[in-house]
């Protein structure tokens, strides 16, 4: 089973790259990120056309999540836990092929920090860490993937000393990174490529990022224990970063072994 995970920054701006990857790529579950639409406005149609199923969580203008999946989708949930205020598009979980629990994620920002924002993506993590906790109390094989906003590592950004202050590198970020991981999670990449340097997952539009390869790591696919035993490969697709007007993020993917 191959499953993917892309932030594409507009699904409608970016639907002729995204159709063509599904095409090439042809993923089973395909997770999505910033959306940027409501749920009336997605590209339905032109998906399911491939022969995907689609759970779309949408919000106008900003964030949103998708799950794309060949095989058949149950929802499971619609909204991270811990903050029934919290109105932000930015979680969908759900049962695929009624045996493998996935979550498409797209966590905070948190610029510029500190501030407001950096708070909420503290708490926000933290309301990870405790709607992770329960998924693994549980049997079911799980996968969260998405666009955590976080480099784990100097080795994950181009520039670790012009990067130390931004939300995604700073230390409150990676240490509840690694406390998420902790819990009993394998980081996909990470486990098969241990030493892979310039494996970065965003390019900014400014600066001539991409040409520069000036990148992060900050989209990743978590496995539970179960799935960790069946990873077979995992890689970043460049490809579509390259193409005109792209997103700024590229695939991650990885393939998992019948269990």
């Amino acid at each position: 089973m191959k499953i993917a995970s892309w932030n594409v920054n507009s699904v409608k701006a970016r639907l002729a790259p995204l159709l063509g990857w599904l095409d090439s790529a042809k993923p089973d579950v395909l997770l999505l990120q910033e959306l940027k639409c409501v749920e009336a406005d997605f590209p339905r149609i032109e998906v399911e056309s491939r022969g995907y199923r689609v759970a779309v969580v949408g919000q106008k203008t900003y964030n949103g999540v998708a799950i794309l999946s060949r095989l058949p989708i149950e929802v499971a949930r619609e909204r991270l836990p811990g903050d029934e205020s919290d109105p932000q598009a930015r979680w969908v979980e759900a049962m695929v092929g009624g045996r493998l629990r996935v979550a498409s994620l797209y966590l905070p920002n948190g610029n510029p920090a500190p501030g407001e924002k950096f708070d909420y993506k503290l708490a926000w993590m933290r309301r990870l860490i405790a709607h992770a906790r329960t998924l693994l109390d549980g049997d079911t094989p799980t996968l969260l993937g998405g666009d955590y906003n976080v480099c784990p590592t100097d080795a994950d950004v181009y520039d670790p000393e012009g990067w130390r202050a931004d939300a995604l590198c700073r230390p409150e970020s990676r240490a509840l990174f690694r406390e998420l991981v902790y819990l009993g999670f394998t980081e996909a990449f990470r486990a098969l490529h241990p030493d892979a340097k310039s494996a970065y997952t965003f390019w900014d539009y400014q600066a001539g990022a991409w040409p520069r390869d000036h990148g992060l790591r900050i989209d990743h696919l978590l496995l539970s224990p179960q799935l960790a035993d069946r990873l077979a490969a995992c890689d970043i697709d460049k490809d579509p970063r390259g193409l005109d007007k792209p997103s700024d993020h590229t695939p991650i993917w990885c393939e998992l072994a019948d269990g």
